[in-house]
């Protein structure tokens, strides 16, 4: 547990003494935001804030786990962790960059941006599946039991591994709403892994996978509450593509590790309302030849164009978040 604390509260000073550092010199290089087009008109206001922030809780999340790991990380889950982490973070590095310097609201092409993150997936999924430890029993909510999927487990991490990340994605779209709902998701996980650790040990051990899993999830907690001095309503900066599937690709590869991906659509149901309200809107739109069931897609800009302020938005979501995450937390009773 003291480890845990101090994953949190170091990541949350590097954050703190990162942002004003990185702020300005991605003002400098002229790394603004470019607003897409159709979003909602109030955002125009937003063009050429400083983007690509994601950085700043980038660092903490990865130095931070490391250090604290020192004395057992060999042979942990954190490297494979991490790797997922940074794998899909430069992705959205890319993507990021080609926005800034060619002005193009919408980055990467479609198959330009899914066709790594499938390479990276199946990587991942076969590594798991093949030789790695990570657990191929997918734990049920609830249940007094595990799903084995065999062969299948490939296509269906896949699946979670790039859904999440995307989810991720689309939930970035107000100040504050990524990095808010994602400090309770990665509280909750690093909770969810506290227990494993202790649980999975011998009597009076605990196990070093999954605690450097915990400090994972312990740095991005203190690295986003750092990042939120900047990114709260009226952000000062934008996370980026490389924040948030930063924040996919670590949520998603700690679930791969442990077993626990079926758990993530309670966990970060703000991303899954996200994902799926942009499916059904694009999906009726085509059924209907141009009607749409939300005013815009994503979710959260349907509230917005209702008239709901960003920060009510932001307000609501995340305590919808802090109620789904104690609803699985009572799965892991002591």
């Amino acid at each position: 547990m003291q480890r845990l604390i101090w994953a949190v509260i170091i990541s949350f000073l590097m954050a703190l003494v990162i942002g004003p550092v990185v702020i300005p010199w991605l003002r400098k290089m002229k790394f603004g935001q470019t607003i897409y087009d159709l979003g909602p008109h109030s955002h125009l206001k937003k063009q050429g804030i400083p983007t690509m922030g994601g950085v700043i809780f980038a660092l903490p999340m990865t130095i931070v786990p490391i250090i604290l790991s020192f004395d057992h990380a060999r042979g942990s889950f954190l490297w494979v962790g991490l790797i997922c982490m940074l794998g899909f973070g430069l992705i959205g590095f890319i993507d990021d960059f080609i926005k800034v310097r060619l002005k193009r609201s919408l980055g990467l092409t479609p198959m330009q941006k899914i066709l790594p993150q499938l390479i990276l997936s199946i990587a991942l999924a076969s590594w798991a599946y093949f030789g790695g430890e990570a657990s191929t029993k997918l734990i049920v909510p609830f249940a007094d039991f595990a799903w084995e999927p065999g062969i299948w487990y490939i296509p269906v991490m896949v699946f979670i591994l790039v859904g999440t990340v995307n989810s991720a994605n689309l939930l970035d779209g107000l100040d504050g709403l990524l990095a808010s709902c994602s400090v309770v998701d990665f509280a909750t996980m690093a909770l969810i892994m506290m227990f494993m650790a202790v649980n999975s040990g011998e009597v009076a051990t605990t196990d070093a996978r999954f605690t450097s899993l915990m400090l994972l999830c312990g740095s991005a907690v203190g690295g986003l509450m750092g990042f939120l001095r900047f990114n709260s309503y009226p952000a000062s900066v934008f996370m980026g593509d490389v924040g948030s599937f930063t924040i996919g690709g670590a949520l998603a590869g700690v679930a791969l590790l442990t077993g626990t991906s079926l758990l993530l659509p309670l966990i970060a149901l703000a991303m899954v309302a996200s994902s799926l309200s942009d499916i059904i809107q694009v999906g009726y739109f085509k059924l209907t030849h141009g009607k749409r069931i939300f005013r815009m897609a994503p979710l959260h800009h349907h509230f917005e164009l209702g008239g709901m302020p960003e920060t009510r938005i932001v307000s609501m979501y995340t305590l919808v978040t802090i109620v789904m995450c104690l609803v699985v937390l009572l799965n892991y009773t002591v």
